[in-house]
């Protein structure tokens, strides 16, 4: 995975300021939260950059956990209605960010939103799309802050219907993957520029081709097959509703095209998010076993979206660019000034992926960590429902923890994890040891 991301909307959340100071403030504090690329406007397009490895999991057979409260199951819907698989992939480090986000602007306010005239109580002559949310993600120390999708599958509000459905939760424990097993691994791959080497690639592919299990699994148990998927990160912070092309909304399987974002291509194509009808989405999504593949038709050494870009290629698929409002938060660093040929500029507040002004972008100093009181900036920036959700977390103890998993749980129509209180005490531990370690540091600076 990649620590850029896509903000391709000219529509920004942060408000204007009344005076420059205040503009550069908010603009050193928000830039490390609004990362993303914009190589493409200052830097050739063939940059490289570093993935961010994600666990690796292993791939059992979607069990049940025992004693489990009654959940929600599938919907059933009509003849008129089609489904749609949203795909949410990878590790909830700063989710009480990008969260309340993705609930509110991918999944019930998104692309697939049912208007107010479809809700119960009104009448609509128009068909309507379900959504089927899968979740792969591994188990980690901020784990337990994925219960903030269960807002996205809540009863029906006076503007939308509620037609989200989480169909499947997969929290794994992570796994090493053999990298010179099968060869085509490390004859395809390089792992140049990639912080965590070639594991990290390898991590990154069986995370999102772990989500088309899901699917594949869901549809085989209900003998039907989704007419599209999406496929985007836990990390996205989406600053409007995912909107897409009218052509592009509901894809019949033999559609030849699979969208993604602009920009960020890297010798390749955008690997951040996608896409498309089923046969589109399952030689997308193949991020792993389509490795053998690309070696007997003679690739080698390619970075990730080049890997990308190739497995389309051998599958006959075309990639369609398209403009979505969402960029990646990040905890890492950057070099600044960004480096010819490898580097990663950061752009300042007024971001967009790829409007400018004037054929110039302002730069950002990422070089160091978030700056103190950034959490003030960002709920200012960021609105009063996100400001609630973070603090949220912030302040949830482990008794609510459970509570809150216990009832995303309730949602999953299949549940392939630990037990809520497990996530939590993951989670409830890991905060209590960097708090400690916090306070050690502080007072060994006071005693200097």
């Amino acid at each position: 995975m990649k620590p850029d991301g896509v903000v391709t909307t000219t529509t920004a959340m942060i408000p204007p300021d009344d005076h420059l100071r205040s503009r550069s403030r908010l603009a050193a504090v928000l830039a490390p939260l609004l990362l993303f690329l914009a190589a493409v406007l200052s830097f050739p397009s063939t940059l490289r950059l570093a993935a961010i490895p994600l666990p690796t999991p292993l791939q059992p057979p979607l069990v049940t956990t025992p004693h489990q409260p009654p959940r929600r199951t599938a919907t059933t819907t009509s003849t008129s209605t089609a489904r749609v698989a949203v795909c949410l992939v990878g590790g909830a480090r700063r989710f009480e960010l990008t969260g309340p986000s993705i609930a509110r602007h991918v999944l019930a306010g998104g692309a697939f939103a049912v208007p107010a005239s479809a809700a119960p109580g009104h009448h609509s002559s128009s068909n309507q799309t379900a959504v089927d949310v899968f979740l792969h993600a591994p188990l980690d120390a901020d784990a337990y802050k994925l219960s903030l999708l269960a807002r996205a599958a809540v009863p029906a509000t006076g503007t939308s219907s509620n037609n989200v459905s989480v169909a499947a939760v997969r929290v794994f424990r992570p796994e090493r993957l053999d990298v010179t097993t099968p060869p085509a691994r490390a004859q395809v791959l390089t792992a140049l520029n990639s912080p965590n080497g070639f594991q990290g690639l390898l991590q990154y592919f069986r995370l999102v081709e772990g989500c088309l299990d899901l699917i594949r699994d869901r549809e085989s148990r209900g003998n039907f097959t989704y007419a599209a998927v999406l496929r985007t990160r836990l990390d996205g912070f989406w600053t409007a509703p995912l909107r897409l092309d009218d052509a592009d909304l509901l894809l019949p399987s033999s559609t030849d095209y699979y969208v993604v974002p602009e920009g960020s291509r890297y010798g390749g194509l955008n690997d951040r998010l996608g896409y498309g009808g089923r046969r589109s989405s399952d030689a997308a999504l193949s991020r792993l076993s389509m490795l053998p593949r690309l070696a007997a038709a003679g690739y080698a050494a390619l970075n990730s979206e080049a890997a990308f870009a190739a497995q389309l290629n051998v599958s006959g698929v075309a990639a369609r660019e398209r403009r979505l409002p969402f960029c990646v938060l990040s905890d890492r660093s950057y070099a600044f000034p960004p480096v010819p040929g490898y580097g990663v500029p950061v752009a300042s507040r007024e971001w967009s992926w790829t409007e400018y002004r004037n054929g110039t972008v302002e730069l950002c100093d990422a070089s160091g960590p978030w700056e103190d009181g950034w959490e003030a900036m960002f709920d200012a920036a960021a609105g009063d429902d996100a400001a609630r959700a973070r603090r949220s977390v912030v302040k949830m103890g482990a008794g609510e923890c459970v509570d809150q998993m216990e009832k995303f749980e309730a949602l999953a129509e299949r549940w392939d994890a630990p037990s809520p209180a497990e996530i939590c005490r993951i989670g409830f531990r890991a905060r209590t040891e960097a708090a400690a370690a916090a306070a050690n540091t502080s007072s060994s600076s006071g005693d200097s």
